[in-house]
């Protein structure tokens, strides 16, 4: 980044920074979620690629499918069952799947009724 560039970086942060210093934190809190919403695929431990179950979200380092398992906790596995059914999972992994679960709520919502009707 040049100077110039690293100058308007700085200036635009601090622009955003007296904003959000205006807003309520409902206001704020919308904001939060269209940076989630922009972020995407930056969710650690979760990725998505199209030749891999058409890109539907999964472990990393995995084929297992993040609805998959919020399906499976839904049906009464608790994190231990998950981890005991599923040897290549961890525990963050775990943690890594339910905010992205979170995030995508609708997105999960889909994929676990699309595969229920398959």
């Amino acid at each position: 980044m040049t100077l110039h560039g690293k100058s308007n970086f700085l200036s635009a942060l601090q622009d955003v920074e007296q904003i959000l210093s205006q807003l309520t934190r409902a206001e704020k809190a919308q904001v939060l979620q269209w940076i989630v919403r922009d972020l995407g695929n930056a969710f650690s431990g979760v990725d998505s690629t199209q030749d891999v179950f058409g890109g539907e979200a999964r472990i990393v380092r995995t084929r297992i499918p993040v609805w998959l398992l919020v399906q499976a906790r839904r049906l009464g596995a608790s994190e231990a069952d998950l981890l005991h059914s599923y040897p290549t999972l961890r525990a963050e992994d775990l943690t890594n799947a339910w905010t992205y679960a979170r995030a995508h709520h609708d997105e999960i919502e889909q994929q676990i009724l699309e595969n229920e009707n398959a």
